[in-house]
Order: structure tokens, then sequence, then C-alpha cells
């Protein structure tokens, strides 16, 4: 039988499913324009945990998106970051839980959010997801 934790001691029921990660709202304001124009959005200290071995993850995560009716307010969106700093997430599953945070949030017209991760054991992943979504 396998053990439930790995040899950090970072045990399984820590790796919470993305979904069941409690993370704050992130607050929004509105939008004064009403053109297509981008804002680019870049936390180039964006912090989580590995679930499977319990390092550090360390990267840079880019939101870019065209506003609705909405802007993101950034202080919120620092908060909801700093919430990942202890959380046992794939890097994946980061940039998809961003974006689909973002879009419940402020509804944008298009979001991509990237994830660009510092490498470990000399491999460097850079995940982005999109709205909407293309099949």
């Amino acid at each position: 039988m396998k053990s439930e934790s790995t040899s950090f001691g970072y045990t399984r029921g820590q790796a919470q499913s993305v979904r069941k990660i409690q993370l704050p709202d992130i607050e929004s304001w509105e939008n004064q324009y009403n053109r297509n124009y981008t804002i680019r959005i870049v936390h180039p200290e964006f912090t989580s945990v590995c679930p499977k071995t319990g390092l550090p993850d360390f990267g840079t995560i880019t939101v870019e998106y065209v506003p609705g009716k909405l802007c993101l307010e950034l202080k919120s969106l620092k908060y909801y970051f700093l919430q990942y700093r202890n959380c046992g997430i794939f890097m994946e599953n980061i940039a998809n839980r961003v974006l689909d945070d973002v879009v419940k949030a402020i509804k944008p017209k298009t979001c991509v959010v990237t994830g660009d991760f510092t490498p470990r054991g000399g491999l460097r992943s850079v995940i982005e997801a999109k709205y909407p979504h293309k099949k």
C-alpha cells in the first residue's frame, strides 16, 4: 500500500482538489470606457507548493484581458495570489483556476492567463489558459 505522504511529509490530503481550494473573491470596479483595450497584469513573485513533492514553485503569472463592464481591482488580486503561497496545487491547475476566477469576477471579453514557472530539474513550464475556450 502506498504511503499517504511524500518523502517530504506532504500529504495527499494537503493537495486539495483545485475546485475545493478556498480563495478570496477578486473584486472589480466599473470600466469607464466603451472600447476594446487590453489590460496586462504581471505578478512576478507568485509562489505555491507542488502537491507531489512539497517543494515550492515560483513563477510569474500574467493576466491579460479585454474588459467588458468591469476591471480587476489590483489589491484584491494581490491578496488572492498570496493565498496560493501554501497551497498544494499543480502548475497547470493554477493557470486554469486563475482564469476561472477572473472570468467569474469580471466577465471579460477575452482573457489569457499565463503561468511562467521557474525551471526545476532543468525543465521550465509555461501554461496558458484562454477565455473564451475555443474547441
